[in-house]
């Protein structure tokens, strides 16, 4: 990376730092009532990740820090982004509008009038989206989706239900993944309005993450025009499927970033609120704050990587396997360090503890990403962190 690159990345890490703080203040009072990030949309930080991923062109009010204009279509910046604002509560980083993960699908596989139609209302007023793949009984295995879309008119009618779906009670637009034919190839991608009739969500409990609102849903009989399927004028080979595994690949360092953000909050609260820790407590924190470091150095290379146009799947998914079990390691050593009594006396410890196991889930288990690595060890392709610093 040049040195503008690296000003630029820098610039967007500290503006992003502060407006953390915000996120912080208001985190518990979402975690309590994910809606009320209504009440919050001027904020900075809610700003900056309802412009994330659009393109800047369609933003009434772009990103400008300084001499530089963001859209945060590079991974890396996404990555910085997300982890510099989860420092601050992920919860409210979740439960803010943008287009998320079904931003980059549409990026990835719309044409022209489809960039238009979904990135235009995101860029004109505060809008929350949602990406629907994991399925009731089916998770995230995209081959086995049940979900139809058949053809009626000069269209199509989605029929099916999705389950555990961020945000997807509150948004008003997204994708879903849906099967028009048999196979891998017979996979679909399409743009849905959720005022459209036949679509309905709820909210399901969680413990954690509770900004992200996770949603169950089901469609019946919902009209999908022709220009709303995504890719619709490519080769099967180059849509539908190809889509998801492309965002969910592009997506997993941010996530990534996320966790680590997490667990640098969890360990800095652990120094701020027993600074006079000495002996072996101190160096096990110490010890797995350099850890986190260093995940959060290698998660920034990888990114780098992805704009690079380098795509590792196995370093992707090692890095997003490392930010999961260093954020659930970082909450339990807090709450060792703090005392038993932490997780009931704490209320933000507490937060951060229940916050840190979604990671394990979100966008692939553990063991999915740990098939990743080995199948890259397998092949001689898989090489381990160098030790290296990061590109910014």
């Amino acid at each position: 990376m040049d040195e503008l690159g690296r000003d630029r990345v820098a610039a967007l890490r500290a503006y992003c730092a502060e407006a953390a703080v915000q996120l912080r203040e208001i985190g518990p009072e979402i975690d309590h009532a994910p809606d009320r990030i209504a009440k919050w949309l001027e904020l900075p930080a809610v700003h900056v990740l309802r412009a994330c991923t659009v393109p800047d062109s369609y933003m009434d009010r772009p990103l400008r820090i300084g001499r530089h204009t963001y859209d945060m279509r590079s991974c890396l910046e996404h990555t910085v982004t997300w982890e510099a604002l989860s420092y601050g509560d992920a919860g409210a980083v979740l439960a803010s509008p943008g287009p998320s993960m079904s931003g980059v699908t549409v990026d990835a596989l719309g044409n022209d009038a489809q960039r238009d139609w979904y990135f235009t209302r995101l860029g004109q007023a505060p809008t929350w989206t949602f990406f629907a793949l994991t399925e009731p009984e089916k998770g995230s295995a995209a081959v086995e989706l049940t979900a139809t879309l058949t053809p009626d008119g000069d269209g199509f009618v989605l029929d099916g239900a999705k389950r555990y779906v961020g945000n997807g009670a509150h948004a008003q637009l997204g994708v879903a993944f849906c099967r028009r034919g048999p196979g891998p190839l017979g996979i679909e991608v399409v743009l849905v309005d959720t005022a459209d009739p036949g679509f309905h969500a709820e909210v399901l409990p969680t413990v954690g993450l509770r900004g992200a609102r996770i949603t169950a849903m089901t469609f019946d009989r919902v009209r999908i025009p022709r220009e709303r399927v995504l890719g619709l004028e490519r080769k099967p080979t180059r849509r539908g499927l190809v889509g998801g595994i492309r965002t969910l690949l592009r997506f997993r360092p941010v996530l990534a970033g996320m966790a680590l953000g997490l667990a640098r909050s969890a360990l800095d609260h652990v120094q701020e609120q027993r600074p006079a820790l000495a002996g072996v407590p101190r160096l096990r924190l110490a010890e797995l704050s350099d850890r986190v470091a260093a995940a959060r150095a290698q998660t920034f290379r990888v990114a780098a990587e992805i704009d690079a146009g380098r795509l590792r799947p196995d370093h992707i998914a090692a890095v997003k396997l490392r930010a999961a079990e260093l954020a659930e390691e970082s909450t339990l050593l807090a709450a060792d360090l703090m005392g038993q009594a932490s997780l009931l006396e704490d209320p933000w410890l507490n937060k951060l503890y229940r916050d840190a196991r979604a990671f394990e889930f979100k966008e692939g288990t553990g063991q999915i990403h740990r098939l990743g690595v080995f199948q890259g060890v397998l092949k001689g392709s898989f090489l381990p962190d160098d030790g290296g610093g990061g590109p910014c």
